[in-house]
C-alpha cells in the first residue's frame, strides 16, 4: 500500500514522520528511506518573509526563517546537507547554475553531489537481502522527480516496482500540488493512493496498514 503525506507549507510534516518513524522503530517496525528536516533559525521581530524566501515557500506571519533542508538516511542516521535556500546560495557564491534545480528553477539550491548519495543510498536499498519488511519512506517527491525524471531516481525506481517482499507499505512526501502527478504515476502499480495528513488519523491509517 502507498501512502501520500501531504498538508500545507510548515504544517509539521515532517516532523510528524519523523517522531512517527522513531516510535515504529521502537516497536520493531523497520523504516528505510529518508527524512528531510529543515534547517531554521527564528525570525527576529518585525521581519518577514523576503520575496525569495516566498518563491521557495515560505508563509507568510511565520515565526522561522527556513535556511536549508537535511536529508536523513534511514535506518542508519547519517545525515545530508542536502538543499540550501537558493538566495542564499548566491550570496555565499554556492549556487550552481548547472544544477539539476537551477535547470528546473526551484527556489532551493539543491547539491547535485547530495542527490547522488542520496541516490546511493535508495539502491543500497534495493540490492540489500530482505530479511525484513520495511515501511518505505521518501520525504519528499517533488517536481524534479514527479514532472521532470530527475532528482530521487533511485527512490523513484522502487516505488515504480510497486509493493513487494522488502518494501509492502511505502509512505512518500508530496506537495498538495503534485499529488495528481503522483497518483498517475504510481496507481498502476500500487492501486489507489491513501492520501493523508500529519495527524492521529493519518498515523492510525497508516499502522493499520503495517
Amino acid at each position: 500500500m502507498l501512502f501520500v503525506l501531504t498538508g500545507g507549507i510548515q504544517t509539521g510534516k515532517t516532523c510528524w514522520l519523523g517522531r512517527l518513524a522513531r516510535n515504529l522503530a521502537a516497536e520493531g517496525v523497520r523504516c528505510a528511506g529518508v527524512l528531510a528536516p529543515g534547517v531554521w533559525r527564528c525570525r527576529e521581530a518585525g521581519d518577514v518573509p523576503s520575496v525569495e524566501e516566498r518563491a521557495a515557500g515560505a508563509p507568510e506571519g511565520s515565526a522561522y526563517e527556513k535556511l536549508g533542508i537535511d536529508n536523513v538516511l534511514l535506518p542508519g542516521g547519517e545525515c545530508v546537507a542536502f538543499a540550501r535556500r537558493a538566495d542564499l546560495a548566491w550570496e555565499e557564491g554556492s549556487y550552481d547554475e548547472g544544477s539539476q534545480a537551477a535547470r528546473a528553477g526551484l527556489g532551493w539550491a539543491i547539491d547535485d553531489a547530495a542527490i547522488a548519495r542520496v541516490n546511493t543510498h535508495f539502491e543500497e536499498l534495493r540490492d540489500a537481502p530482505n530479511t525484513h519488511p520495511s515501511l518505505l519512506i521518501v520525504d519528499e517527491l517533488g517536481r524534479l522527480e514527479l514532472a521532470r525524471g530527475e532528482g530521487l531516481v533511485a527512490a523513484m525506481d522502487i516505488l515504480d516496482a510497486g509493493p513487494s517482499g522488502a518494501f509492502p507499505v511505502a509512505l512518500v512526501v508530496v506537495r498538495a500540488d503534485l499529488v495528481p502527478l503522483a497518483r498517475e504515476r504510481f496507481e498502476p502499480v500500487w492501486g489507489t493512493l491513501a492520501v493523508i495528513s500529519p495527524d492521529d488519523n493519518g498515523e492510525r491509517l497508516l499502522r493499520a496498514a503495517l
